[in-house]
């Protein structure tokens, strides 16, 4: 049995989010919230295969992040077949394969929610993908797949860096699953997860809206509702996706909808610890109360953890790519005096000190009388 049917239900995890789950975000996610499950960004087959450095970036973890899922996308079967022995020997809980990503260029290459149009090829990538994880599982090694040495090194490398040795500690069963949406141009889902079904993943997770919608609109969960029960009687396990910005709106879409659980996305963004209430949330739930509403963080932890994401992105990171971390700088400035005024001096900063520099200025304005208490 996969680490998937361990967790509590129903199930509260950190949904794969291109450009924002890197390691520094969902280390900081697994520190202050401990969602029960995470999904690093999504990575291109053929950037591992072809030992592009693009396609390291977010395979890099820390152990603290279990369990964690490695998401990968492509059209490749070959491949897929050679990414999850990778998957497999970088020590990953889990392999997901993006059906799901609206984003024009991936569609158009026919990969993320193109593959709703191509369900053979899809299900052929499924095949490939959990046949690549059984063989490895059995022994097969990195050199019998037919991928470069380089490649082979680079696994190596990472392991080194995270656990001190170049090989996975062990080698077992990997479990495989799909992250969707409801269609391309429509909603389809009731055909495409009858597909999907046929690949025998271990979980379907299922965005409520269509590639055509991008991000638009309202998540449909009364079509994730009209799904889920299919896909259970499969045992297969179904986590819905799509507009939920709070525990409390977790508790009803889970209630309403029959899903194991649900995957939680932008209402993570500059919200970290939104995940550390599951417990309490898991047990509402159990006995039919309400969910209580969560205390505001105090101001000084918000800003000891902006300091910390900036200092682990910094540590993490060539400083030349300290950009890539103002986005998540601007998402923490809300729900406090002037925090759109700071938010502007945030995504112009361009080391871990400079935002430093600017949150003790603002604990200095605001008149607290310890503004080193900041550092952290």
């Amino acid at each position: 049995m996969s680490f998937w049917h361990n967790l509590p239900k129903p199930i509260i995890g950190l949904a794969p989010m291109d450009g924002v789950t890197d390691p520094a975000f969902r280390q900081i996610v697994a520190t202050h919230g401990g969602p029960d499950v995470v999904f690093t960004e999504f990575t291109n087959v053929n950037d591992i295969v072809q030992n592009r450095q693009m396609g390291w970036d977010g395979l890099r973890y820390s152990e603290g992040e279990r369990p964690i899922v490695a998401q990968i996308y492509g059209k490749d079967p070959r491949r897929f077949y050679q990414a999850a022995h990778v998957i497999g020997e970088l020590g990953f809980d889990g392999l997901d394969i993006n059906m799901g990503c609206p984003s024009k260029s991936v569609a158009s290459s026919g990969c993320g929610a193109a593959l709703i149009r191509t369900p053979e090829l899809a299900l052929e990538i499924m095949a490939a993908a959990k046949q690549g994880l059984q063989d490895w599982a059995t022994g097969q090694d990195l050199w019998e797949v037919g991928l470069k040495p380089s490649v082979i090194e680079t696994v190596h490398g990472m392991n080194r860096v995270r656990m001190g040795i170049p090989n996975a500690l062990s080698r077992g069963p990997i479990p495989m699953s799909v992250k969707t949406r409801l269609g391309y141009d429509d909603n389809v889902i009731t055909e495409w997860s009858a597909s999907l079904i046929q690949g025998a993943p271990e979980v379907i997770s299922i965005h409520g809206r269509t590639l055509e919608q991008m991000y638009r609109g309202s998540a449909d969960w009364d079509a994730i509702t009209q799904v889920s029960g299919l896909i259970r009687k499969h045992k297969i396990l179904v986590l819905g996706n799509g507009d939920v910005r709070s525990l409390r709106e977790a508790a009803s879409r889970i209630q309403t909808s029959g899903v194991d659980g649900v995957l939680i996305g932008r209402a993570a963004l500059g919200n970290p610890w939104i995940f550390n209430e599951n417990e309490c949330f898991r047990k509402a739930i159990e006995h039919g109360s309400e969910i209580p509403d969560k205390p505001a963080l105090a101001l000084a932890q918000r800003f000891r953890m902006i300091i910390n994401h900036a200092k682990l992105f910094e540590l993490q990171n060539d400083l030349a790519r300290f950009p890539r971390m103002r986005k998540h700088l601007g998402w923490y400035c809300s729900g406090f005096p002037h925090a759109a005024a700071m938010r502007v001096r945030m995504v112009r900063t361009t080391c871990a000190e400079d935002v430093q520099a600017v949150l003790q200025e603002y604990w200095v304005q605001q008149g607290f009388s310890e503004p080193m208490a900041l550092a952290g």
